[in-house]
């Protein structure tokens, strides 16, 4: 999991470059904030699935 978030960083921040040097900015800034929504929706899964195994095994 953490080289999948390490790989859609490196992923973006190429895409962001190469934007950022073809002159449109603000494309580059709405694709590293989707980059940002998409790496807060796997850590979120990631704590959902560590507060449901904590929950199984306490009986909870």
């Amino acid at each position: 999991m953490i080289f999948r978030i390490a790989g859609i960083g490196l992923i973006i921040s190429i895409l962001s470059m190469v934007l950022k040097q073809a002159g449109k900015e603000e494309q580059a800034q709405m694709l590293t904030l989707a980059g940002v929504v998409v790496v807060l929706m796997l850590i979120l899964q990631l704590v959902s699935q560590l507060f449901a195994s904590v929950r199984s095994v306490f009986g909870l």
